[in-house]
């Protein structure tokens, strides 16, 4: 899965969640744990309590997409659990996505150019 602009929004959710959950369990955590728009085009991540294993619920504008990956061997590289869910850029997501550690890919925001 690869959604590479930077308009999308990667949250990470960083305490690990029921892997038993579907979309609708996903959705209505967005919604119930962060108080957030689960149909607002972000990418959402979620990892299992062993953490080898990811799934990732984006509406892309005309349904919701599910996404899952397991790991062969390896776990995913995540951070300490926090309260609420905490963004990635997409060169983080595509290092995590891969199982690489991402934790020290420096986050810059996005900026438009400056017509001189």
């Amino acid at each position: 899965m690869s959604y590479h602009t930077p308009s999308y929004r990667i949250y990470l959710a960083t305490e690990p969640i029921d892997f038993r959950k579907g979309m609708d369990g996903l959705v209505a955590h967005v919604a119930s744990q962060f108080q957030l728009d689960p149909f607002d085009g972000a990418i959402w991540v979620f990892r299992s309590r062993r953490a080898d294993k990811l799934k990732m619920i984006v509406w892309d504008g005309t349904g919701l997409v599910l996404t899952m990956k397991r790991l062969d061997g390896k776990r995913f590289v995540w951070p300490k659990a926090q309260s609420g869910p905490m963004m990635l850029n997409q060169v983080q997501f595509d290092a995590l996505f891969a199982g690489i550690d991402w934790r020290g890919i420096a986050v810059n925001a996005p900026r438009k150019p400056v017509i001189a």
